[in-house]
Order: C-alpha cells, then sequence, then structure tokens
C-alpha cells in the first residue's frame, strides 16, 4: 500500500507562501547548485539535495492539492511536477475544456481525495501538498509522513505549513536529515 507524505517548502518559522501566494525566497535553492533535479531542466540544485529529491520525485504516483494551488499553477498545463495523477479536492468541477487528456481527478472530500490518490498511485507515494488540505489529511490520521525543506528565512505571516490544524500531533523524530545548499530536507513518520 502506498505511503502518504504531507510535503512542501516552508519558511523556518512555518509558512509555505505569504499572504498574497507568493514563495518569495523558498524555491530559491531550486537553482543554486549544478546538479539538474530533471533531464535537460533549469532547476539545478546541490548534489545532496539532488540525492534527496530525485528519488523522492521519481516515487510519487499521485498528488493531492486544494483547488487554490490547482486556480494559481493552472494544474500546471495538465502536467504535474511529479507523478502521474493529480487530485484535486473541490466543490468545483474540473474547468471546461481544460486539458481533457490530463489524469486529473476532482473529489470534494479530503478523506475521499486520499483514497483516490492512493488507488491511482498503487504501491508508489501519495504527495499531499502542506497548507489547508494536508492539515486537513493530518487531522484525519490519513498522513503517514510530514516532509519539509525547511529554507532560512523568516515570513512572520501567511500561509500556513499546517493550515489550520489546532489540535496536537506527534511525530516521530526526523528520519531524514539532510543538509543542502540554503535548505534543510527533513521528514518525521507520524506517531500513531
Amino acid at each position: 500500500m502506498s505511503t502518504v507524505v504531507m510535503h512542501n517548502v516552508v519558511s523556518v518559522d512555518g509558512f509555505i507562501a505569504d499572504a498574497a501566494d507568493e514563495v518569495g525566497p523558498l524555491f530559491e535553492w531550486y537553482g543554486n547548485g549544478d546538479v539538474p533535479l530533471v533531464e535537460g531542466g533549469a532547476m539545478k540544485v546541490s548534489r545532496a539535495s539532488a540525492e534527496y529529491v530525485k528519488p523522492i520525485w521519481a516515487g510519487i504516483g499521485a498528488m493531492v492539492i486544494g483547488r487554490h494551488l490547482f486556480d494559481i499553477t493552472n494544474g500546471w498545463e495538465g502536467r504535474p511536477p511529479a507523478g502521474e495523477h493529480v487530485v484535486v479536492v473541490s466543490h468545483r468541477p474540473r474547468p471546461e475544456g481544460w486539458h481533457p487528456e490530463a489524469s486529473y481527478h476532482f473529489v470534494d472530500d479530503v478523506a475521499r481525495a486520499v483514497a483516490k490518490a492512493r488507488e491511482l498511485a498503487g504501491e508508489r507515494t501519495v504527495a499531499v501538498a502542506a497548507g489547508d488540505v494536508g492539515g486537513q489529511a493530518l487531522a484525519l490520521g490519513l498522513v503517514d509522513e510530514v516532509a519539509m525543506d525547511v529554507v532560512p528565512v523568516v515570513f512572520g505571516s501567511g500561509k500556513r505549513y499546517f493550515g489550520s490544524v489546532d489540535a496536537q500531533h506527534l511525530l516521530e523524530d526526523p528520519h531524514v536529515v539532510v543538509q543542502g545548499d540554503r535548505v534543510l530536507h527533513l521528514a518525521y513518520r507520524v506517531r500513531r
């Protein structure tokens, strides 16, 4: 069965974007190295980050995102940044005529979205975007692991990594700690 991993790039103080959805310096580490993340791609990172990120991305079978992320990225024009399938949590249907060939599924409930993503991913990883949808999945006990790429910047306010989670959730000690260039990759299993 697939592992469900909540993931995002995050500021030291726990924000994935500012209030205007701008990521500022959070993604700068994607261009500060000399190792391409994808063949022929412009994103180049440090060797340590590449050795960590490449197998993670290769292992993703499906992503779960919220409608807000879908709207601001236009669903990456039907080509997910990782994995083959995207499940969008939304009360609105897929936009009419939007990339009919793309394996994007619109589901109106977080639990059903994670279940659909698990079905689509098979044995591969389900990546759940942090923020409101990720926080809801964590609160429902659907997340197996919390992963974050921590960038040394303080936002002070903005969109929170865990969304509006208002209860305590225990994590194990990090089983992944990788120091990249201007980023620290961390992963924690969720304590059951």
